[in-house]
């Protein structure tokens, strides 16, 4: 339920209603529009009389919410969210680009990897220090030495770190050490791990599920958000379907189907989509067409020898005309990838 605030209500009117609701047990978010406030419902609102809050001079209307959703929601937060992540945002004009291997190996590979993607204008270090792979006899990634090189890539270069976690008992290390928390498409709906990352403040970057709909994947990051965590951003990295030639099927109708839903950030990952290097370009360049807030690439300096992913992983030059090319074709939609002035 949202109860929507007639444009100029006094705040100390906002609050007041605020608390009158809260005391039927029921969680209030407030959202100050450009004209007017919107009260979001949260919990059993079976307590609450709707024609006695509609009675309020002040209120507008109220609205019932169909979708399980709610935090989550466009109907209780208009404006889009942006994430501020070390004064890098993601949501907003800019376009978030997120760059490294799908691995980390050593300190020589991530170093070098993460200054070539910074001069190419992205704006945080992705790797892989702990990797859930089909089968165990795959490569597993470093582990906890796997973070400890990717803060070393940290202080050379000042890229903010994007990793994924696998448990929670692995929470306080990322809490403490990376900027952004991954949940990888495997763990989409560990509802007990997503609860936990709840009651952080760490932006989480939520993948969305091999099989997952997209109301699926809003959930999910409503159990994020219900914890008290909103720094949700979304991920579209293809989902399972009859086609075996590429890795995974990219579902591009979901950044305006999302977009019009949620008010959450939403960025695409087309390494994993594809599974192929050289369908990489096309496909990211298409997601920022279809308005995507972002995009986290594999790159890799020799994939021909990397220990997981080197097919679907491109070379830091193909990166960088991939950034300029990126960069001209945002500026037609008036957003930029990295400073307007390089377009």
């Amino acid at each position: 339920m949202i109860v929507i605030m007639m444009p100029g209500t006094p705040e100390q009117e906002v609050m007041s209603l605020k608390r009158r609701i809260e005391d039927k047990d029921v969680r209030v978010s407030v959202t100050k529009g450009d004209k007017y406030y919107v009260l979001g419902l949260v919990g059993d609102t079976t307590a609450i009389d709707k024609s006695k809050i509609e009675a309020n001079e002040h209120v507008s209307r109220v609205m019932k919410v169909q979708e399980p959703y709610k935090l989550a929601n466009r109907l209780f937060h208009q404006k889009n969210t942006i994430i501020d992540v070390s004064g890098n945002t993601i949501g907003g004009d800019k376009i978030a680009v997120m760059a490294g291997p799908c691995s980390v190996e050593s300190e020589d590979q991530i170093v070098e990897i993460a200054k070539s993607v910074k001069e190419s204008g992205a704006s945080f270090l992705r790797g892989g220090a702990f990797k859930p792979r089909t089968s165990p006899y795959s490569f597993q990634g470093l582990r906890e030495s796997g973070l400890d090189l990717l803060k070393i890539a940290k202080e050379e270069t000042g890229l903010p770190i994007v990793t994924e976690i696998m448990s929670t008992d692995m929470i306080d290390r990322f809490v403490q050490d990376v900027d952004i928390i991954q949940v990888g498409a495997r763990n989409m709906q560990n509802f007990e791990l997503l609860k936990e990352l709840g009651k952080t403040k760490k932006p989480i970057l939520l993948k969305r599920g091999l099989s997952a709909t997209i109301e699926e994947l809003l959930m999910s990051a409503e159990y994020i958000m219900a914890g008290g965590n909103e720094n949700v951003i979304l991920c579209e990295r293809g989902i399972r379907t009859f086609e075996n030639y590429t890795r995974n099927t990219l579902d591009l109708s979901a950044i305006p189907a999302i977009k019009k839903l949620s008010h959450l950030p939403i960025i695409v990952d087309p390494s994993h989509a594809a599974g192929l290097w050289w369908m990489v370009e096309p496909l990211a360049k298409a997601a920022v067409a279809v308005g995507a807030d972002g995009l986290i690439i594999e790159v890799h300096n020799d994939p021909e020898n990397a220990k997981c992913d080197g097919q679907q992983s491109i070379k830091p030059e193909r990166f960088d005309k991939l950034m300029k090319d990126l960069n001209k074709l945002a500026y037609i939609e008036k957003r930029y990838v990295y400073d307007p002035l390089r377009v």
